[in-house]
């Protein structure tokens, strides 16, 4: 069977507790020395084991429990006045929901910014692009790959209810 070790337990003996004077009486009376042990979940290879577990060709696949951030949110030009707003507005008011959000604001093509979006699989991807100016953005959920042209005050709410659906 195939495993993945993601805590440890050690028996530590009496070589701390003798060196602590750490003692108890046992049933006659007799002083003995605590035998130690310790434990521990090792928090990278937890990481490491969910990606392992949830992963695709094209990177990882967080789920929403467990994602550092539940929202991607990519302007695609971050030099259109317009694009740079609505992605601004987006930001605040997630942060204002509660809801995690990592905004690539950085000057670079598109295709590098989805690429790295798809590498670091947040649940959710909101990408405000020419449709902006309209007052939509797409709506794309890593998981299932489903991608929607929706109006920004429908992403708000559907990342409400993907929040609200995490945290049952």
């Amino acid at each position: 069977m195939k495993g993945i070790e993601v805590g440890h337990v050690f028996k530590l003996g009496t070589k701390y507790s003798e060196a602590l004077g750490a003692s108890y009486l046992d049933a006659n009376g007799r002083e003995q020395s605590i035998i130690m042990g310790c434990y521990g979940i090792g928090v990278s290879r937890v990481v490491a084991a969910i990606v392992e577990q949830h992963h695709d060709e094209r990177g990882m696949v967080w789920s929403a429990t467990v994602a550092p951030y539940l929202v991607h949110l990519v302007p695609v030009s971050v030099k259109d006045e317009t694009q740079r707003q609505i992605a601004e507005d987006l930001y605040v008011s997630l942060q204002s929901l509660g809801i995690e959000v990592l905004m690539d604001d950085r000057d670079e093509r598109a295709g590098v910014k989805f690429k790295d979006a798809d590498l670091l699989g947040m649940p959710i991807r909101i990408v405000v692009g020419k449709d902006a100016a309209d007052g939509n953005v797409e709506y794309a959920e890593r998981h299932s790959g489903e991608k929607r042209l929706v109006p920004v005050a429908e992403a708000l709410d559907r990342i409400s209810g993907a929040k609200a659906a995490s945290l049952l």
